[in-house]
């Protein structure tokens, strides 16, 4: 039985209580005065106290029937939070350099919202389980990494590259476009891919460029190596991102909520429900 409703709280709705923000974090003051704090888990938890009074079709169609449907607090549902709904500024365009995402198992990588330096293991975060379909865009080593080479779980926020291509270099030719050639690869243009281990061009490891062009055995990215060291050997060209290279997200997401209350609703005027006091709760493991 599924416990996700994979559709959104209406946005037509207003938001007519407060919203809290809660961390999991315990105080203990010792005998003499002294705090001491710890935190449980980095991770944000918002709640929401909503209230309605708008006419009976609507708030039976919007509102009771989600809940009947979402066995009151058994599934969940999606919330847009208007105050913080993108990982750009809140509410700004997404780009793909927003956000570092998290390594989920070997080329599968997690959403993430951060709200400060993603390096500090306190850093307070949010996994975005839910992101907005068509918005999501994925940065490998501080450029756009091709749509074409990633795909993302929408009901999980979890993206998928594309199985990694690594090729062998065999020899190297410099200019404004440097040219490689890689016996066997299977490139094509306007893939990615991150240069590692050359001998002599050492200039050119750690570089990633888009494919531009293809021929034969060889490749031309864009790459400007005139004044780059002469190859001399090694190296391998892969579309995976090199160990170090930052892997980087940028969404609109929705957050993964319950109701958290009965819904108790009255009559103040003909043809009017009000319905006070309905509490829904993020969800941290949708």
């Amino acid at each position: 039985m599924a416990q996700f409703l994979e559709e959104r709280l209406p946005v037509t709705i207003d938001y007519g209580g407060s919203f809290s923000e809660n961390h999991a974090v315990n105080t203990v003051e010792t005998v003499g005065g002294d705090e001491y704090r710890s935190l449980q888990h980095p991770f944000v938890k918002l709640s929401y106290d909503i209230s309605y009074s708008r006419k009976i079709e609507f708030v039976r169609s919007k509102v009771l029937d989600l809940y009947a449907r979402a066995n009151g607090s058994f599934r969940g549902f999606r919330v847009k939070d208007f105050k913080d709904f993108t990982t750009n500024a809140f509410t700004q365009q997404p780009t793909a350099l927003d956000q570092a995402m998290i390594s989920a198992s070997l080329g599968i990588y997690q959403l993430m919202r951060w709200y400060g330096s993603s390096s500090d293991p306190l850093c307070a975060r949010r996994r975005i389980r839910k992101p907005v379909s068509g918005t999501v865009k994925v940065g490998v080593g501080g450029a756009i990494y091709p749509a074409s080479m990633w795909e993302v779980d929408n009901t999980t926020g979890l993206v998928t590259l594309a199985p990694n291509k690594s090729v062998a270099i065999t020899s190297v030719t410099k200019g404004q476009q440097t040219v490689l050639n890689l016996p066997g690869h299977t490139l094509m243009v306007g893939q990615s891919i991150a240069i590692s281990g050359a001998a002599g061009m050492t200039q050119i490891n750690g570089a990633r460029a888009l494919v531009t062009g293809v021929t034969g055995d060889s490749v031309t990215v864009g790459i400007n190596s005139s004044t780059f060291g002469d190859y001399t050997s090694g190296g391998t060209a892969q579309t995976w991102p090199l160990t170090g290279e930052s892997v980087t997200c940028g969404a609109e997401f929705d957050i993964p909520c319950r109701f958290n209350s009965d819904i108790d609703t009255s009559f103040p005027a003909h043809g009017v429900l009000n319905a006070s006091g309905i509490e829904i709760i993020e969800i941290l493991n949708p």
